[in-house]
């Protein structure tokens, strides 16, 4: 068993501003990654971060984009909490040695994207993640008071059913993880615990989040007793690379927040005005829907969407990523239209939290993808997901370290027992119950609904539920086992809360209900 101050699970923006926090206050933390460090969705994230950072902008201008994003739902206190500290939050990053973009007079270069009303979004070109996650890390990497601790995959969170003096308890002193190097199980023992460990977006067949986007912090969390909100919110991204040989290659907004267009390729159409008047800087919902309808209505594969225009020298200066990686698949930006797709991309729901990141279960803090704090509603806005989890993150750091006496204490926690259980020999059960996941929450928990599809994902979620639990009591847990019994939990309340909705809003869209209600009301689902 291993003792810490607290322990973070994830690596990404939200779990490493939260441990830099914490260890400048001198807490010990372990932070855990799933796999290598740098696998989250933060290294993914191509395009910025949303504050407001020049004159003709303003917070309430922000504010008020977000709000209409998210189709009426975001709580409105959040939203000014996380766009007031939104400017602060980027100046710590450049002081991390984050390289952001400038112009030529010194000042932030800010480009636009989809909901946004003026530029506001800070970025590294077209890999802002990858830049924020690397000065995150290293200063990690270099922090006496933070263990980093890679290839461990967190399986369930330490309450007072695992003590030795059984308790009812529903306080959190932890969890347990598996050790991909040793293949044994851990304890890790802590004052405090923050879920940082991202979205669901694998429960999806076409996503543009990582492979370890599997819902794991949202169903710990749930089992430990905490409630779980606006879930059926999964965000898709309107343009994911279309290519049989790449998988997963998202095409951030800032190309068409910089002039891309939407054509149909069959008829050469730019459609996005039969849809909307703010045209290709509509909100990601809106566009997701009608680059689905123009496929769907003409059986095409994909939409094009085309940035050719601005000239080969401007599109190679603002997306090198881009442009260097569809060069090598034979397609050049600067001369043609990329094929593209719209692919689930964000989890808006996630685990309920407070302005400090509190959970309901005492100990339990959580930032980033992985909760509902109020910021998104029903559609992000884009480029608020990173802010959020630096903001949140800081947020749960802080709450901890003023309320540190306060914390629950662990005391004779239970190792990890498998005497009841043996090595599988049918792991093809896995992958078959995985993939058959993915295409029904694809087919039938989609962009469009209806109330017979989801009845359909309900169904086969609870057929499969009984698999995987008769799987897990009987064999001794993998990482696949792990991440699949966590993949059929957020299903089933991504299910669950779309079928709660009895209106279209946001991200969620029913052909059985289309129409908003008066009033946005937050579904919330109680273990």
């Amino acid at each position: 068993m291993s003792d810490y101050d607290v322990l973070v699970i994830g690596t990404g923006a939200a779990g490493l501003t939260a441990a830099l926090t914490l260890a400048n206050c001198g807490k010990k933390v372990a932070v855990l990654a799933k796999g290598k460090l740098g696998g989250g969705a933060t290294e993914w994230a191509q395009g910025g971060i949303a504050a407001v950072l020049e004159d003709e902008d303003s917070f309430d201008n922000h504010i008020k984009d977000t709000m209409v994003a998210g189709a009426g739902l975001p709580d409105r206190d959040v939203v000014e909490f996380v766009v007031e500290r939104a400017p602060a939050a980027i100046a710590r990053l450049a002081e991390l040695g984050v390289p952001f973009n400038l112009d030529t007079d010194g000042d932030w270069h800010l480009t636009r994207e989809g909901g946004h009303s003026h530029r506001r979004i800070v970025h590294v070109h077209d890999a802002t993640g990858w830049a924020v996650a690397e000065a995150l890390e290293k200063a990690a990497v270099m922090h006496d008071n933070i263990t980093l601790l890679p290839n461990m995959v967190a399986i369930d969170l330490v309450q007072g059913r695992h003590l030795e003096d059984f308790s009812t308890s529903g306080e959190v002193y932890g969890c347990y993880a598996f050790n991909r190097g040793t293949r044994e199980i851990e304890t890790l023992c802590a004052r405090a615990t923050i879920m940082a460990s991202g979205g669901a977006g694998r429960a999806y067949q076409f996503s543009t989040a990582p492979r370890g986007a599997t819902g794991d912090g949202i169903a710990m969390a749930w089992r430990a007793g905490c409630r779980v909100s606006n879930m059926e919110f999964m965000q898709f991204h309107p343009t994911c690379l279309y290519n049989l040989q790449v998988k997963n290659f998202l095409i951030t907004e800032a190309v068409r927040g910089e002039g891309g267009i939407l054509i149909n390729p069959e008829s050469g159409e730019r459609f996005m005005k039969n849809y909307d008047e703010r045209l290709e800087l509509a909100p990601r919902d809106i566009v997701a829907r009608a680059n689905d309808a123009e496929i769907k209505r003409d059986g095409l594969d994909y939409v094009h969407l085309d940035i050719s225009h601005r000239g080969p020298e401007f599109v190679k200066e603002h997306f090198p990523t881009i442009y260097d990686k569809l060069i090598g698949l034979g397609i050049d930006i600067t001369q043609e239209p990329i094929p593209v797709v719209p692919a689930q991309h964000y989890t808006c729901g996630g685990v309920v939290v407070d302005l400090d990141g509190k959970t309901d279960a005492p100990g339990l803090y959580a930032a980033g993808e992985v909760t509902m704090s109020g910021l998104h509603g029903a559609n992000r806005l884009a480029s608020n997901s990173l802010l959020e989890c630096f903001v949140f993150g800081e947020a749960a750091a802080n709450h901890i370290c003023a309320n540190w006496d306060d914390l629950p204490k662990a005391r004779n926690v239970k190792a990890w027992d498998e005497s009841r259980v043996t090595d599988s020999d049918e792991e093809v059960v896995i992958q078959q119950v995985w993939g058959e996941i993915r295409r029904f929450m694809w087919n039938f928990v989609g962009i469009v609904r209806t109330t017979k599809r989801l009845q359909r994902a309900k169904n086969r979620v609870d057929l499969l539920r009984k698999e995987v639990d008769e799987y897990y009591s009987n064999f001794r847990v993998t990482p696949d086992l792990i991440e699949l019994r966590n993949l059929v939990e957020v299903a089933d309340l991504i299910i669950r809360s779309a079928l709660r909705r009895h209106e279209s809003r946001g991200l969620h869209y029913t052909l059985d209900y289309p129409e908003t209600d008066a009033e946005a009301v937050d579904t919330v689902l109680v273990p």
